[in-house]
């Protein structure tokens, strides 16, 4: 994902979850998707869909039964 989009959307996730230490960072090999962090923490891939000629992105959390306890 370019700069402006990765930027737009640790805009967005900071907002939604008021937590200044998200963000949205590239992910080497894939331009289509990014990895979200608080802080450290990873938590998620945000995948880029812009089929049929409308834009939209995917959030895709896994939660481990260990992280329950």
């Amino acid at each position: 994902m370019k700069p402006d989009e990765l930027a737009k959307l640790t805009a967005y996730f900071r907002k939604t979850f008021n937590n200044p230490s998200i963000v949205a960072k590239a992910r080497p090999q894939k331009k289509d998707s990014c990895e979200l962090y608080v802080g450290e923490e990873f938590l998620g891939v945000i995948s880029r869909d812009d089929e049929d000629g409308d834009l939209s992105y995917n959030f895709s959390m896994a939660i481990l039964d260990i992280d329950l306890e």
